[in-house]
């Protein structure tokens, strides 16, 4: 008899991340880490992230090129306990940070979205994606997201719930 592999997803798991409000960065050493995802007891092979539309400020026109960057993070430590970049650092926890250009560098960059007209207000998506595939394919036993951007003003308030994921598992039947 065949060994069947089921594919199974976790329920939607709100990462907790609230980019309310963000600061411009020119460079985009200073941003956002999110809370770590903490991998330990699900031990998901894979996570699929989703995110809302990130909404830029209300009455500030962007100029078209400016952008919004996102990055991962992943440790077998939980840098909660070991931060990355010092006490400004992304220390696991939801927070602004602020990164040295070597330690933005040693982030995973996954994407970026940037302004194509000069409106205020406008809404960018960044589209679903495996994290494992940051990592050889092999879900760190901790992760987490860092954004930043650099448009003309900061990001629109109340999006604190914009992101989550979808953890997978394989199952033999």
């Amino acid at each position: 008899m065949a060994t069947v592999q089921t594919t199974t997803y976790s329920a939607d798991t709100a990462i907790t991340f609230d980019i309310s409000s963000l600061a411009t960065s020119s460079t985009f050493v200073t941003g956002r880490n999110s809370t770590q995802v903490d991998n330990t007891t699900t031990k998901y092979l894979d996570a699929i992230v989703d995110a809302e539309g990130i909404t830029g400020h209300a009455s500030t026109t962007n100029t078209v090129g400016q952008m919004v960057q996102l990055y991962i993070y992943g440790g077998d430590t939980s840098f909660a306990t070991k931060n990355i970049g010092g006490a400004s650092g992304i220390d696991g926890a939801d927070g602004d940070c602020t990164l040295t250009a070597t330690v933005l560098q040693s982030l995973i960059f996954v994407k970026a979205v940037s302004a194509v007209v000069t409106t205020a207000g406008l809404v960018y998506y960044i589209p679903q994606f495996s994290v494992a595939q940051f990592f050889g394919n092999v879900l760190p036993k901790f992760w987490g997201l860092y954004l930043s951007h650099n448009f003309a003003g900061a990001l629109a308030a109340s999006q604190s719930a914009l992101f989550s994921f979808n953890g997978i598992t394989y199952t033999a039947t």
